[in-house]
């Protein structure tokens, strides 16, 4: 790792632990003329009220003793957020991921049992077991395998190769094929995890083609995942965002679009990469690998891991590809519905908000890769033991990502289920949510920050979400903005989160070292975040998007432009 990338993720973790530590302290600050006017209060009854005192703390005891007892006495504490970033700053260091979540999985059973060696051992993986034996993390893990088996089967049916020859004749240079996987990325906002997957299957023979880096096109798959089904109203997203209001006059749906045009970070993330693309400049650890990637080196100067030879059919034509993929993009919207009831009756937009996304999804790509199957068969591409043959390849494709995703569920289950991460922040923002106008400017580092640590950016606006709509009970624009900052806030911390589903996903769909693809992303993401973090101050203050989003964009337009004529000096 170069000097400048040591440079930026330390000063990245410094800020990042300087909020951290700086947190709790703000909290006890603003509270601390409490004690006084207790005293003042004492002076008329000091009987009676020393017998309140006494009365509250017999009640009290109890109940704090079985809170410990459940969770530990560090629990909802500064040091809920310690776990991840020991993880995250040793896979930036060491880029080594596994040893380094590993450790941090340690860390966090450490601290949850008190430092006793024995139960941590035990908590480890009883946790472990948990998470990988919840249902929904089951259907992820299935869906992984079946995409796997399913680039497996087109790429040795030739339907990939055949699209890659195919888009070499129709896209003449480096910027066509960023922007057609830019628009690839925007067309499949169904899912984040399809999107990846199948974005990084279909566009790797191309950006191969014109020699752009694994590196850069893990990053256009990943921020053309979130950003983009955060904005789309027909998502598993939009979905998960729409049951957050449950039990409040406040129509779901209805906040979720009104707050599509606030959320800067995800708009803006599509906005530059589009110019990217088009002014042909890169910064940071990115130029480095696209440099590399002119060379011919297009893994960054790391070891590309070997891939089993396999015998690709010459019968393989571009629809051999096409079908099954937009079969799969209908089949999992199909899925989906289905299982919010759209077949019983519910409308299409009440299907969407109560689907069971991942259910939906191993349903939707078992679907299409029966037809797949039935597709080839009776083109006669490929033979039955060629099929059955990839069922394993494609399981074997898959088991980095699902080693990782295993071990960031388990740390993200002690910091939010054991360590109380969520109820640490959660009491941050409550005691500083007094300034409503500066309220969406520090929601969205606050969520940042947690979706960061914890690498899930659903249970981020899952917590801070109901403390939004607690804050501002009724529909207004301040509410709309602030709302749009926690996803936007969650979005960016996912997008940056080594511990991140979404971001594990893209480096298996990219095909592309995973540290390599954070440490040459976060560069990227931090620029939005910062323009970002200006635009929700100048909302909260003027509370109008049609003044607000046109001054992001140009903030977006003008940072860029100076970072290329920064960079090209150098």
């Amino acid at each position: 790792m170069n000097k400048k990338v040591k440079k930026l993720s330390g000063l990245f973790f410094l800020v990042l632990i300087m909020f951290v530590y700086a947190a709790p302290f703000a909290v006890y600050a603003t509270s601390g003329n409490e004690p006084q006017q207790v005293q003042t209060e004492t002076v008329n009854e000091p009987e009676t009220e020393a017998a309140a005192e006494e009365e509250a703390a017999a009640e009290e005891e109890p109940a704090e003793e079985e809170e410990a007892e459940e969770h530990g006495k560090y629990y909802a504490t500064w040091l809920s957020l310690l776990p991840p970033v020991i993880a995250i700053g040793l896979a930036l260091i060491t880029k080594e991921v596994y040893s380094s979540l590993f450790i941090g999985i340690v860390v966090g059973a450490l601290i949850h049992t008190n430092f006793n060696i024995v139960q941590t051992i035990t908590a480890i993986f009883e946790k472990m077991t948990e998470k990988v034996g919840d249902s929904s993390n089951v259907g992820i893990l299935i869906f992984l395998v079946i995409l796997g088996i399913m680039v497996s089967v087109m790429n040795k049916a030739g339907g990939s190769a055949a699209y890659g020859k195919w888009a070499g004749k129709k896209i003449h240079s480096k910027a066509g094929a960023m922007l057609s996987t830019v628009a690839l990325g925007v067309i499949i906002f169904v899912d984040d995890y399809f999107n990846c997957l199948t974005v990084g299957s279909v566009m790797r023979p191309v950006t191969d083609k014109f020699k752009i880096s694994r590196a850069k096109l893990a990053y256009i798959i990943d921020a053309t995942a979130a950003p983009v089904c955060i904005i789309a109203p027909i998502s598993s997203w939009a979905a998960a965002v729409t049951s957050s209001t449950e039990g409040t006059s406040i129509d779901g749906f209805q906040m979720f679009i009104q707050a599509i045009p606030y959320n800067f970070y995800a708009l803006l993330t599509i906005l530059m990469l589009i110019m990217l693309a088009v002014m042909k400049f890169d910064y940071g650890t990115m130029k480095k690998n696209e440099d590399l990637a002119e060379k011919g080196d297009l893994y960054g100067g790391l070891a590309k891991e070997a891939d089993a030879e396999s015998k690709v059919s010459s019968k393989g034509k571009v629809c051999d590809l096409i079908i099954p993929v937009i079969v799969l993009i209908i089949s999992c919207i199909i899925g989906m519905v289905y299982t919010g009831g759209f077949f019983e009756g519910e409308s299409f937009i009440t299907a969407f908000a109560n689907c069971s996304a991942s259910v939906g999804l191993v349903i939707g790509s078992f679907t299409a890769l029966v037809i797949t199957f039935i597709l080839y068969m009776a083109r006669r591409i490929i033979s039955f033991r060629e099929f059955t043959d990839s069922i394993p390849e494609g399981f074997k494709a898959m088991i980095s990502p699902i080693l990782i995703l295993t071990f960031a569920w388990t740390l993200s289950g002690f910091c939010r289920d054991s360590l109380g991460a969520g109820e640490f922040v959660s009491g941050i923002v409550k005691a500083h949510s007094a300034a409503s106008a500066m309220l969406p400017a520090v929601m969205f580092l606050i969520a940042l920050g947690l979706a960061f640590a914890t690498g899930t950016s659903w249970g981020t606006f899952g917590i801070l979400i109901p403390i939004v709509l607690s804050i501002f009970p009724e529909m207004s624009e301040i509410l709309i903005i602030s709302i749009s900052a926690c996803l936007a806030g969650a979005v960016c911390g996912d997008h940056i989160s080594p511990i991140s589903d979404t971001t594990i996903m893209a480096s298996a769909g990219a095909e592309c070292n995973h540290i390599n693809h954070v440490s040459t992303q976060i560069p990227y993401a931090l620029t939005v975040a910062a323009v970002s973090f200006v635009s929700f101050i100048l909302a909260g203050l003027i509370q109008n998007v049609f003044i607000v989003l046109p001054i992001a964009i140009i903030l977006m337009i003008v940072t860029l432009l100076v970072i290329n004529k920064v960079t090209a000096k150098q």
